[in-house]
Parts: C-alpha cells; structure tokens; sequence
C-alpha cells in the first residue's frame, strides 16, 4: 500500500489508499441542503445528548437512537417533504427520575412525556406533524442497560444511515478509522462538497456525485453526476464545470478541506 499510495512520489501525486467508488448527495429540501428526513433525525440525536449534558433530563444515559418517516411528493425529479409520518426514538435511561439510586422511580410514561416535550417539539416543526403523526418512544420499554454492556458491535456498520438516511446512493466504505489517503472517507467528503456546491450554485435542486478509484493512483478514474432532471444545465455540461471547478486527487482533496487539522474528537 505504501508503494502505491506515497512512497517516491511527490506530495501532489499522492495515490488513493484504496480502491473503490465513493458517492456524494444534496438536496434543496433543507437549508443545509441534505435530506429532511436524515437531518431531523441528526437533530433529534443532538437534542438527547444537550438534554443529557445539561440535565435538563438527568435520566438520560448516553446509548439513544432516533429514526424520521416523512411523507414526500416527488415533482420533476425534485423531493419536497410534506408531513412528518412517524417518530421514533429509543434512549437508555437511568431506574428513577433525578438518576440517584434512591430517588422516585423513572416510569415509561414519564420518560414518553419527557421525550415528546423536550425532544420532539424542540426538533420537529410544528407545520410538519398532525395529529395523524404516529410516535414511537422507547416502543421496546424498559432501556436501563446499553452500551458495550446491553449490546456489543463495531463502529462504522451503519454506514447507510448514518450518511444520507437511505436517500442517494454509498459506496460501502466506513468512514471511522481511516487516515484521509484512504478515499473511502476523503472522497465521500469530496463528493458531498461537489454535490453541496451544485445545488447551492442554483445549477439543480437536487444531485448525486460518484467518483471512482484506484489503489496507488492519483487521478479519479471517472466522476459521474446525476441532477435527477431538475439541473437548470445538462448532466454533461455541469460536469464540465465540476472538472473544471474541484480537484479530486487525495492530496487535493486533504488540502481544500484540510483533513489533517486535529478535529477528529472534541
């Protein structure tokens, strides 16, 4: 690998640390220009651990997940959210309410209640749920144990959801644990860049980008773009302007986003 990948090679002509296709999508249904439906999901995950941190809810315990169904309507390629069909969300939890072994004890209704009031409400626009919109609060009960503990695993396996929610397409790659040569995590960046920067340019509502390549090799071995029909150009000539505007080689790629900046933790 280190042969291919940098070993007498200038830093410009670094080569991809692997093989393989990576993909990036954007959206215009959300002002960050991602899927409404994975990012109220985000939002929601992000909403537990401040409500946790800041004991709003002293009883919430790290292990959570939240899922989002939204209702869309599909118009000339374009996606546009119209209701919030069903909430889910599953959070470990301490036995009693202030999280102290003989405080009063923490009941499922409590922790629904709770959930719908400081999760729910603070995330979901109000616009987007009716009284038709089905929620799922710990649906499975009593979540005390988690974690290593209560359940054991790697990271990166949920690589679908955790990237776009299902919308657009992956390549396969996990993103954890890879130094930025290895374009399973530096072009998934990339191409995300790419597509960002098609749809907030005006030049589609909605895009996928594909980049290809191989092991020791700097230069991608194709780029491909989809607008879904909604480009205001062609599919060719807004790959042009993409050839034209992004270098897609590892050591551009780590330069433009500056991948070697220390912000992997916080």
């Amino acid at each position: 690998i280190a042969q291919g990948v940098h070993e007498g090679k200038s830093e410009e002509d670094l080569g991809a640390g692997d093989q393989g296709l990576m993909f990036g999508y954007a959206t215009d249904e959300t002002p960050e220009l991602h899927p409404m439906s994975h990012l109220l999901a985000t939002k929601l995950a992000s909403k537990l651990s401040e409500c946790r941190n800041n004991k709003t809810l002293p009883w919430l315990r790290p292990d959570g997940k939240t899922q989002v169904t939204i209702e869309y309507e599909e118009k000339n390629g374009q996606t546009i959210p119209k209701r919030v069909s069903t909430l889910l969300i599953s959070t470990q939890h301490a036995e009693t309410v202030d999280a102290l072994p003989n405080g009063k004890a923490l009941t499922n209704e409590e922790i629904r209640a709770s959930l719908k009031k400081h999760v729910i409400e603070a995330v979901i626009p109000k616009e987007m749920m009716d009284k038709d919109t089905v929620m799922h609060l710990n649906p499975s009960g009593r979540f005390v144990i988690g974690g290593p503990q209560g359940d054991a695993g790697l990271t990166g396996r949920k690589i679908i959801v955790d990237s776009y929610g299902g919308w657009g397409a992956h390549g396969g790659g996990a993103f954890s644990g890879k130094d930025p040569t290895k374009v399973d995590r530096s072009a998934a960046y990339a191409a995300r860049w790419v597509a960002k920067s098609v749809v907030a340019a005006g030049l589609a509502k909605r895009c996928i980008v594909q980049v290809a390549y191989a092991i020791g090799v700097s230069k991608p071995l194709s780029t491909y773009v989809n607008t879904y029909g909604t480009g205001t150009k062609s599919d060719a000539e807004i790959l042009k302007i993409i050839n034209a505007n992004f270098d897609l080689r590892p050591f551009a790629i780590i330069k433009e986003l500056k991948l070697k900046r220390p912000i992997y933790t916080k």
